[in-house]
């Protein structure tokens, strides 16, 4: 316990309370801005955190009034300021990046094809069993073995194809 206590950085509560404050923005600090509210899209992420907060405050300030009678770059500023691609709301892709991912899918879409036709022209020809001669001649050794006579091939009135699928 008196390890934790001596390994403890010690702070005075007056030095906490002082760092604690936060300056409060009154009626006069209003109008003195850290940037042009008519310019807070252009110059939002180019300025430091401390200043991005007392703007804003300051804009907090400004929508507490009539908002009627606030300027058209104030409100813009304060849509600006809430809802804008900065923060949680910043994009998480860069501009193109659709496109790259497009011609990317389709680069390996054309790889997958070429190989495809590659391993077909390297395999051996079908096999003779599957051609149309082949299951015509099934379906005549089936009518002559009179294979499945009750609703088969060799049935009374039977109009199906047979063994014959192929085209």
């Amino acid at each position: 316990m008196q390890a934790i206590r001596l390994a403890r950085p010690r702070v005075s509560l007056r030095r906490l309370a002082t760092i604690a404050q936060v300056p409060t923005s009154g009626p006069s600090s209003v109008a003195a801005s850290v940037i042009p509210l008519s310019n807070v899209e252009a110059q939002w992420e180019n300025i430091s955190k401390s200043e991005q907060a007392v703007v804003h405050r300051q804009l907090e300030e400004l929508q507490k009034k009539d908002w009627k009678t606030l300027s058209l770059d104030e409100k813009k500023a304060a849509y600006y300021v809430a809802f804008g691609p900065h923060g949680p709301r910043a994009p998480v892709s860069p501009p193109g990046q659709g496109f790259k991912v497009f011609l990317g899918t389709m680069g390996l879409v054309g790889v997958a094809g070429l190989l495809t036709l590659a391993i077909r022209s390297q395999s051996p020809p079908p096999p003779k069993t599957i051609t149309r001669e082949w299951e015509e001649a099934s379906n005549q050794r089936a009518l002559e073995q009179k294979s499945n006579p009750i609703t088969g091939i060799s049935s009374e009135g039977y109009s199906g194809k047979g063994y014959v699928v192929s085209k």
